[in-house]
């Protein structure tokens, strides 16, 4: 596609429930028809614009699709993925918004077809995901974290299922239902997916996953990535807890579970301390090794971590 237009910073945001200052990221749009509005508007944040060659993969894989009426609006450089998705749909032009992670890889040439379709004919759904399958040309390594830990994979669905699975790497949500509940929050580092979930389900809107459908997305390819990331995810879990304890949200593992209500602090160290001790029961070492990272980070975090440190 085309590149029509560059737009830098200072993007307004009206109609966000929770803003964060101005966004020093860097949009690019591209569109095949400047001229045409189209129906699909896909958005992916991005640190860098590349992601170790993954994001140039994924924007290959976007010129593959069977379906062609979309727009890509990358957001470069934002430090917070809330923000730099309020930002993209602040400019969007579609109908719907199709929010990628710019790790993510597509499972099939017609996947935006078809989830454009189940939009197109289903009623009341406010934000639809697609599985996540392990690749079969993955390492062990990542094969491995990806079958130990919750929530790494999500199966096939044969039917339009309600789930809380639905995550950013691939999900689908009309513009209208993002912009009526105030999009992402832009306070909280972490915890972005059940946030956005619940204020959907809330305002009386189905999220689901769609039949069929899949993408790979995947964990750090290597070790030295991987205790970074639990670590960092640790860490900014403690910063949300402590400081906007409003938003820590409870989560599934499965399609058609339904979201607890939120755990005392007591309850939910038990059921750390018993998830420990299964893991080393079951000898799932990576899982094992990330729940001690996350904690490690945790611990720290909420007791370093000042407010304006993220």
């Amino acid at each position: 596609m085309n590149l029509y237009k560059t737009t830098t910073g200072n993007i307004p945001r009206l109609f966000v429930k929770y803003p964060n200052d101005e966004s020093t990221g860097k949009i690019d749009i591209y569109r095949g028809d400047p001229n045409q509005k189209p129906l699909v508007s896909i958005i992916i944040p991005t640190a860098d614009a590349t992601r170790d060659g993954l994001l140039p993969s994924l924007l290959e894989q976007l010129e593959q699709q069977t379906f062609r009426d979309f727009e890509i609006i990358i957001i470069i450089g934002d430090t917070r993925q809330g923000r730099a998705i309020n930002c993209g749909a602040a400019v969007a032009a579609g109908k719907y918004m199709v929010i990628f992670d710019d790790d993510t890889r597509l499972g099939s040439d017609d996947l935006l077809e078809k989830m454009v379709y189940y939009m197109n004919n289903t009623e009341n759904i406010g934000m639809a995901g697609v599985a996540n399958l392990v690749p079969e040309n993955a390492s062990f390594f990542v094969k491995r974290i990806m079958k130990e830990l919750p929530r790494r994979t999500s199966p096939i669905v044969t039917k339009i299922a309600d789930s809380d699975l639905a995550e950013h790497p691939c999900c689908i949500i009309p513009r209208e239902v993002f912009i009526e509940i105030g999009g992402e929050n832009e306070l909280i580092p972490r915890g972005l997916d059940p946030y956005l979930r619940r204020e959907i389900r809330k305002a009386g809107y189905r999220v689901v996953v769609l039949p069929e459908l899949y993408i790979h997305h995947l964990p750090p390819k290597t070790f030295r990535k991987f205790v970074k990331q639990f670590y960092r995810n640790g860490k900014m879990a403690a910063y949300v807890n402590k400081f906007y304890p409003e938003f820590v949200i409870e989560l599934t593992t499965e399609h058609g579970d339904e979201v607890a209500e939120k755990r005392s602090l007591i309850i939910r160290i038990l059921s750390y301390t018993g998830r420990l001790l299964k893991t080393l029961l079951t000898l799932r070492i990576f899982y094992l090794l990330s729940l001690v990272l996350y904690l490690c980070g945790y611990v720290i975090g909420y007791i370093t971590l000042k407010e304006t440190d993220v």
